[in-house]
């Protein structure tokens, strides 16, 4: 770009590892002699360096619509200032091609088939110092060849204008353009030229027998107007499909021409009718919702009921079973107590005879071993006869 416009465009240098295609844009004002120009650049920084590029042309066509979209809000308004809009739609796009020699690689059929219907595309072998002028004839035969056997228009100069016809008709014999950019300047001879160095001799960035590079510029000068005009039809083409999508017609379905205002009323109808459709429908969910709400705490309401009801059966039954087992105890306490006061009025008579009984049955004891009698059968007569 320095090189085309003769200019040195301070641009820090992109980074190769993004995850995206990123598009970048700067505006520059240009002047040359009375001319002021308002350039804007749009790199497209990333492309082609992700693993999976299936939709690495995707950034550059939102970018593309991006830019109609808002030409178009403006031109709808109701105050609109397009004389002085900074008129932001890309005019021409510069594909570059790297100079391998072989073909197209499938990135580039891709993203040139979904830009052709929206932009100029000038396809440009970058480098084009690295290949040979053999090599490179060849590679831009078989880039054409290319394009046309897979349907993609570039931006073809005009040759119905007289007065540009002939150099036109020449310069499309020169596409694809094969570029060298350098702003360093060598001197050669008495002169400074803006040139690349090698140790095998010099490319010289405005020889036309070197490169392609000043064909473009001056083919870019020479046809701005209609590169301006052909991104008009593509903005036309952008437009009438977008205002269909809202509904605007020209023509009703009986042929008859339609106002803009019976189209804005038309419209308005069915968004009313749609909102009202929708409204219905959403009340109608709530409804429903309301409903299955309550049934389920019905439901839940009548389980807990019932598992209420069910303990305090349990609990019922419980308190009998308590009850009962507390009567058993009562009555085995009471009959404790009264084995207890039993117990505790003969322990209270047992120290006063125990020592009686014990001399008598040790008296008696005694006897039998003298009569060899048994004495048991004498403590029996003798209980006999104290009673």
């Amino acid at each position: 770009m320095s090189s085309l416009f003769n200019i040195n465009f301070e641009d820090s240098p992109s980074t190769h590892f993004l995850s995206s295609v990123r598009l970048r844009a700067r505006t520059y004002e240009l002047q040359e002699s009375n001319v002021l120009l308002k350039l804007t650049v749009v790199k497209t920084v990333g492309f082609g360096d992700q693993v999976n590029k299936a939709d690495s042309y995707q950034p550059i066509v939102d970018y593309i619509d991006a830019q109609f979209e808002a030409y178009l809000e403006e031109e709808l308004k109701v105050i609109r200032s397009l004389f002085s809009y900074h008129d932001t739609r890309i005019h021409v796009c510069l594909y570059f091609i790297s100079p391998t020699g072989r073909s197209l690689k499938t990135i580039d059929l891709l993203t040139m088939r979904s830009l052709d219907s929206k932009v100029n595309i000038i396809p440009v072998i970058g480098k084009a110092d690295s290949i040979s002028k053999t090599d490179l004839q060849e590679f831009k035969k078989k880039i054409m060849s290319e394009l046309v056997s897979n349907g993609i228009r570039i931006y073809q100069f005009p040759t119905d204008d007289e007065t540009v016809s002939e150099i036109n008709t020449i310069t499309n014999g020169y596409l694809p353009f094969a570029v060298v950019g350098s702003m360093e300047k060598v001197k050669i001879g008495n002169k400074m030229v803006r040139a690349r160095q090698y140790p095998w001799g010099i490319v010289k960035v405005e020889n036309e027998s070197h490169c392609d590079t000043i064909k473009l510029r001056r083919m870019l000068c020479t046809n701005m107007e209609d590169l301006k005009e052909k991104t008009r039809a593509y903005y036309e083409l952008y437009r009438r499909c977008r205002l269909e999508k809202l509904g605007c017609r020209d023509i009703s379905p009986e042929n008859k021409p339609v106002s803009l205002q019976e189209v804005i009323e038309a419209k308005r109808l069915e968004f009313c009718l749609e909102m009202e459709r929708k409204e219905e429908e959403i009340e109608q969910r709530f409804v429903q919702k309301v409903n299955e709400k309550a049934a389920m705490l019905e439901e839940a309401e009548q389980q807990v009921l019932t598992k209420f009801e069910r303990l305090t059966l349990m609990h019922q039954e419980e308190e009998l079973k308590l009850g009962e087992k507390k009567k058993l105890l009562e009555d085995e306490i009471a009959q404790f107590i009264e084995k207890k006061a039993i117990t505790v009025s003969i322990q209270s008579q047992v120290p006063v005879s125990t020592p009686v009984v014990s001399l008598k049955t040790q008296g008696l004891q005694k006897m039998s071993k003298t009569l060899g009698v048994n004495s048991s059968l004498l403590l029996n007569l003798w209980r006999n006869a104290e009673v």
